[in-house]
């Protein structure tokens, strides 16, 4: 199974669930813009990904920027409160493939990077 957490409200994010939607049948998708994702989540997200919780906010992106400093340094839990806020401002996409915590950030690496004929994964058959 593939799981994938990612904003509905990113166009990378919108591209990766759209690829792997359409080429993987055990799909497990979390639209953090839509879905509660827990303060222990975020944190074993960015752990497995080995980076710091800030690191998985987008500095750039305008509901961040209105608030704070692009080179703004906060404690782990005001990430993760922030996070919880305004989930919008993930960053990438994240894929999680067994043990793999894959960060995508750009769509188009996602085939380089989950091989299904390498990985043994089954691809979704087209009509």
């Amino acid at each position: 199974m593939i799981k994938i957490y990612y904003s509905s409200e990113s166009s990378v994010g919108k591209q990766a669930y759209a690829y792997l939607n359409a080429s993987f049948k055990d799909l497990l998708a979390i639209d953090v813009t839509k879905t509660n994702v827990t303060g222990t989540q975020w944190k074993e997200l960015a752990q497995q990904l080995n980076i710091k919780i800030g690191d998985l906010v987008d500095h750039e992106h305008p509901t961040f920027t209105k608030n704070y400093d692009k080179d703004a340094s906060l404690v782990e839990d005001d990430w993760i409160k922030l996070l919880n806020k305004t989930p919008e401002i993930l960053n990438y996409p994240i894929v999680i493939l067994g043990d793999a915590y894959i960060q995508i950030k750009n769509p188009s690496d996602i085939e380089k990077k989950l091989d299904p004929n390498s990985m043994g994964l089954d691809e979704k058959t087209s009509i």
